[in-house]
């Protein structure tokens, strides 16, 4: 049995490394190899792809822009989604199941069938082609995810730690900084990694809402690489691995608590 598993578990690995490893093999081939054949290993490494890269798509300005949208997108979905989950986890009212209900129902519906409401409650805001929009939309995108990671999480902290750090004198902001934030800590952190990624990969949305270089963001940049008569594959290429690293990364330091955050939540007590 653990044979098998073992085989299953490097199959998927395999199966998730393989391509992100081709396109780092296709960034170092010339044009004529990879369209030749694109399958083998390049006859010798060419880096001049990525100077290429960098000098036919505006990829520093975009890169500054995805930074800022996904950086102020998950500050902004983490503390509202923690409030949310915190609250419907910890006190009785009369909205905590329609909101759960809402968020349960929002998870359901693809981002697609949204874009044209989006588009138009965006217009209708003056916000068209401006970071503002992008940082809304997304951190409203993601909300349903971030509420039930988070809330999953605040079920498994005894109500008892909070009473005896209320029988010390600790005041609600004192009792949430000091004892509750500390213990879900990896939960905010896988949350905030899932919509970090969510938001730097976003393709759609961002197509969609802006048209100028001041808010576009990174997928965005490929559209440089394609015309009607000619490709260059080599820089594309090179671009698209420019562009996952800041991903790939991020999550490559935060995996322990990932992986923490999202063990910890998947059980009650």
């Amino acid at each position: 049995m653990k044979v098998k598993g073992y085989s299953y578990v490097t199959s998927i690995a395999l199966i998730s490394i393989i391509p992100f490893l081709w396109v780092v093999m296709l960034s170092l081939k010339t044009n004529e190899e990879i369209l030749n054949n694109p399958l083998s290993l390049p006859s010798q490494l060419i880096f001049s792809g990525y100077g290429n890269a960098l000098e036919i798509a505006p990829l520093g300005q975009y890169l500054i822009n995805s930074a800022i949208i996904a950086v102020v997108s998950t500050a902004l979905n983490i503390l509202i989604s923690s409030m949310a989950a915190y609250t419907t986890t910890r006190f009785d009212f009369k909205l905590k199941k329609p909101i759960v209900i809402i968020m349960s129902i929002s998870l359901l519906l693809p981002i697609t069938a949204l874009i044209m409401p989006v588009y138009s409650i965006i217009r209708f805001l003056g916000l068209y082609d401006t970071k503002t929009a992008l940082i809304l939309v997304y951190t409203a995108l993601d909300l349903p995810m971030s509420f039930f990671i988070l809330r999953a999480f605040f079920l498994t902290i005894p109500k008892e730690l909070e009473e005896a750090s209320y029988i010390d004198g600790s005041s609600f902001l004192q009792c949430y900084g000091r004892v509750i934030l500390p213990l879900t800590s990896p939960g905010m952190i896988t949350a905030g990694i899932l919509h970090f990624i969510f938001c730097w990969n976003e393709f759609l949305y961002a197509l969609t809402l802006t048209a100028s270089h001041g808010a576009r963001t990174v997928p965005l940049a490929l559209n440089y690489f394609t015309s009607q008569f000619a490709f260059d594959y080599n820089a594309m290429f090179s671009a698209v691995v420019i562009m996952i690293m800041p991903s790939i990364l991020i999550f490559i330091v935060f995996q322990e608590k990932i992986i923490e955050g999202l063990t910890a939540g998947a059980v009650k007590g």
